[in-house]
């Protein structure tokens, strides 16, 4: 896989958070996803501000990061019944 193609793979899995199961979940999807998007937003400044050499490591260190910001407290929507 391309560094850049690496890298654009991050920042999606980083931003393509599942939807939550009810509005009561709402509010930890939204902290969950914000807190993703700040980090695929730093780490895109980051990688256009560097070389392209960089955008693999700019990409190991988005997922590491994001490993530490699992989108977990909530129920998703795909594990409902209404999400089958």
């Amino acid at each position: 896989m391309s560094d850049l193609r690496s890298l654009l793979d991050a920042v999606l899995d980083a931003i393509d958070v599942p939807y939550p199961a009810t509005t009561a979940d709402d509010k930890a999807y939204r902290t969950v996803l914000d807190r993703r998007l700040s980090l695929a937003v730093v780490v895109a400044r980051a990688a256009l501000a560097e070389s392209p050499a960089d955008y693999d490591w700019d990409a190991a260190y988005l997922r590491r990061k994001l490993a530490e910001h699992p989108p977990t407290g909530y129920q998703h929507y795909a594990d409902t019944e209404a999400g089958r």
